[in-house]
């Protein structure tokens, strides 16, 4: 079922009415081409009639499948009700699979393209925010601690350049999935001229699956959902790390709030990171349709129809899905409110000990040993962590160094220490790097 906050330009993909458009243009394709063959038994008149006439109804189709029991059979009745007589040369020595898995790759090709499009606009907004943001200060994390300053431009560029990978991957996938498959009962083309595969495929956008075995094979689309999934997680990473900047402890940006939006029924004070959430949430629905894929890889011997059933579900909404998170994360990457005043006080929050690192390797550069400068910076810097835990007025590691006689600094030699500069002085050729990314 497609979801009601679906974008029409997706789900519309997906609809019956589209697969039998496309239902319809391979049989009416696969006509005319048999009629350009040198021994044609269906004339150009016939294949022209068959395209005139060629008509189908959602609702006659599922009238008819619900005696027959077999959605391609109920489609061809239907079509022949509309055609006469020369539907005799619809379908003319094809099989089921052979107008199945083609407009079923149709389809994932133009999901993909919307996808892909999605992606390069959030890639597009990524970077422009990364230059907007190229000299905003934030405090680095690892290990959700306190590590060392950085950019608040240097987390969209790692965005902007995670979202140029998901790109190169859908666009491959797009190569992958894009093939059609017109070669009978069971690949062997004993009843249809090869020509005939190539002639729909070149028309459709597609390329002819080398040796199809009847179906195509379900490694292609298990690499398409993978991507799909993969590219959700980077969705979700990105929300991830919204959300917990976000954080009223932290509080460093916001997802937009809009006018008359309501945070909470209880609490009314709340902002809640609400589409940060439900993109993440949707993501892992996205990342188990995956499986699925892997699942549907192993037929039985040239064929089965075991996987045909869970794609009618996996595929339409991992695409739906996406699309719709995509969006959601354009909107809040685009309109993301940030707040420098508070990723300064959070770089003040340690009271210096980020500049831990730029202390050991100084007081290293004086000869001390390795060992006897951590042990230098490490017992300062335990004594504000233990002052900062017990909410203590406690002085700042800089003055702690200073009144160290172990440390052999020079308060003027500390000062360019404590500068969050001095942590970014090569910063610029990450920003060159990214300027010469493109979507």
């Amino acid at each position: 079922m497609i979801p009601r906050y679906s974008r029409p330009e997706m789900s519309h993909i997906w609809e019956l009415e589209n697969k039998f458009n496309i239902w319809r243009e391979i049989e009416v394709l696969a006509c005319e081409a048999q009629a350009e063959l040198p021994d044609a038994d269906i004339t150009a008149e016939e294949a022209a009639e068959i395209r005139a006439k060629a008509a189908f109804s959602v609702e006659r189709i599922d009238e008819l499948e619900a005696t027959l029991n077999h959605d391609v059979i109920a489609f061809l009745t239907n079509m022949a009700e509309h055609i006469g007589e020369p539907s005799k040369w619809v379908h003319y020595g094809m099989t089921s699979s052979d107008l199945g898995d083609t407009a079923l790759c149709f389809q994932m090709a133009q999901a993909l393209d919307i996808i892909i499009e999605d992606v390069r606009r959030i890639g597009e907004i990524c970077k422009r925010r990364a230059f907007e943001t190229r000299d905003m200060f934030c405090v680095g994390r690892t290990h959700g601690i306190h590590a060392e300053p950085m950019t608040m431009g240097m987390k969209f560029g790692r965005w902007a350049w995670a979202m140029h990978r998901a790109l190169e991957r859908l666009t491959f996938v797009r190569k992958q999935c894009a093939v059609g498959a017109i070669s009978g009962a069971v690949g062997s083309y004993s009843s249809i001229d090869p020509a005939v595969e190539a002639y729909v495929c070149e028309k459709l956008g597609l390329t002819p699956d080398p040796l199809s075995t009847q179906v195509v094979a379900r490694d292609r689309h298990a690499y398409y959902l993978a991507t799909l999934a993969t590219t959700a997680a980077t969705a979700a990473e990105i929300a991830t790390e919204i959300r917990a900047l976000q954080k009223t402890d932290t509080l460093e940006v916001e997802e937009p709030f809009t006018k008359g939006q309501k945070g909470s029924s209880a609490m009314p004070h709340k902002r809640n990171p609400i589409t940060a959430e439900r993109i993440c949430g949707i993501a892992r629905v996205v990342q188990a349709n995956a499986q699925v894929g892997f699942d549907n890889v192993p037929l039985w011997h040239e064929r089965d129809i075991s996987h045909s059933s869970a794609e009618r579900i996996v595929l339409a909404d991992s695409t739906i899905a996406l699309d719709y998170i995509l969006d959601k994360l354009a909107f809040v990457l685009d309109g993301l409110v940030l707040y420098p005043a508070q990723m300064q006080a959070n770089l003040d929050k340690t009271r210096g000990l980020i500049y831990s690192s730029r202390v050991l390797l100084a007081l290293v550069d004086t000869g001390m040993l390795r060992e006897d400068a951590y042990d230098v910076v490490q017992s300062n810097a335990m004594k504000v962590w233990d002052d900062i835990q017990n909410a203590r007025d406690g002085k700042t590691y800089r003055e702690l160094l200073v009144e160290d006689a172990a440390c052999t600094l020079t308060p003027e030699q500390l000062d360019e220490i404590f500068d969050p500069q001095t942590f970014l002085r090569r910063v610029d050729i990450i920003f060159s790097r990214l300027e010469a990314l493109s979507f």
